[in-house]
């Protein structure tokens, strides 16, 4: 006879705990679903003390309850996020900085910021990926939005579209960033130092486009009508690529470069320098955004400060926006381009 061994029986897995509710809060904490609402949306319209204050958030806590946003917009009409397109390109230490300061500023006015990873999507396309997230508020960090766009988001439920762009956007409101100021503030130093034949910069990694373009533009300008030329140089950043373009340098005729930021600056310097070119009396170099690294460089990095506007400010202005928005749409001129004239120039 065979033996059929003993199998154990199937356990069943552990039914999930229901999802718990703002009535669950109420009953622990002993309070009404409305204090539970009151307390959890830091309503201020109504007074309520600070030891039920206290009973609701730790009966919250015990239960791991959570506000669920997308009621909180149905009863508000309308959401507390505000969405952030990344950039085309890697961001920068002076715009992770400025975004840095600018969800801080937002988180206590009890807004969400939230940052919409690239999708390859552009413009009013991009802007319809947007909308489907229904947000509040729309923040885009780069020109591409067009007026259709800008109508897509406000019929989806977004109270303010605000662009940081060089030129305003019909139905936005803007903070109008010229990157061409940054260009022209750097030749127009490099010239006044006695350069005639100046080289720029311009990244050959997809998406910067947007930046250097404007820069190239702004160099060609500051020292149009005058003896001075002013060279393109395409640049990836790497050390192969700044060794190849060192290598020809000599070749080019160029007594000075802007360096399209600090960053390619101090790879194109450092380049410069195992050629056997002089910094700055063969080379005059000069980059942009006055990272504290240049400062460290020997010689030190000379470099054009730009002065973004403050999260506070710009907090502000989405706010005043989602507030009222029935109010003109405002343009502000918030871009600050300033030369730091250290010992490469």
């Amino acid at each position: 006879m065979v033996q059929i061994p003993n199998t154990p029986a199937p356990t069943k897995s552990p039914a999930p705990r229901p999802v718990p509710t703002s009535a669950d809060v109420a009953r622990l904490a002993g309070v009404s679903r409305a204090t539970v609402s009151y307390v959890l949306n830091n309503t201020s319209a109504v007074r309520i003390s600070e030891p039920t204050r206290r009973r609701v958030h730790e009966a919250a806590k015990e239960l791991g309850y959570v506000p669920h946003a997308a009621a909180r917009t149905l009863r508000a009409g309308h959401s507390r996020m505000v969405l952030m397109p990344t950039l085309p390109v890697p961001a920068g230490p002076l715009y992770s900085q400025f975004v840095h300061d600018f969800q801080g500023a937002l988180s206590r006015l009890d807004y969400t910021v939230v940052q919409y990873g690239a999708t390859g999507l552009r413009g009013d396309d991009a802007a319809r990926a947007w909308a489907e997230l229904r947000p509040v508020a729309v923040l885009v960090p780069s020109p591409g939005i067009g007026p259709e766009g800008v109508a897509v988001l406000k019929r989806s439920g977004a109270r303010a579209v605000v662009t940081l762009s060089p030129v305003a956007v019909e139905g936005a409101r803007a903070l109008l960033l010229d990157h061409a100021d940054v260009g022209q503030s750097a030749a127009a130093h490099l010239y006044a130092r006695g350069r005639r034949r100046i080289g720029v910069v311009v990244p050959e990694e997809p998406g910067m486009e947007v930046f250097s373009a404007p820069r190239l533009a702004g160099a060609r300008e500051a020292v149009h009508g005058t003896d001075a030329t002013v060279t393109e140089l395409s640049l990836a950043y790497t050390e192969e690529s700044a060794a190849a373009l060192a290598a020809r340098w000599r070749g080019l005729g160029l007594d000075a470069v802007f360096a399209y930021n600090d960053e390619y600056a101090m790879l194109l310097m450092r380049a410069l320098q195992d050629e056997g070119l002089r910094i700055p009396e063969d080379v005059a170099v000069i980059g942009a955004d006055d990272l504290m690294l240049g400062r460290l460089l020997r010689p030190r990095l000379s470099t054009v400060r730009i002065a973004l506007p403050s999260g506070r400010d710009l907090a502000s202005l989405v706010d005043r926006a989602v507030r009222n928005p029935a109010a003109a749409p405002e343009s502000q001129e918030r871009f600050v381009a300033t030369v730091v004239h250290r010992d490469s120039s």
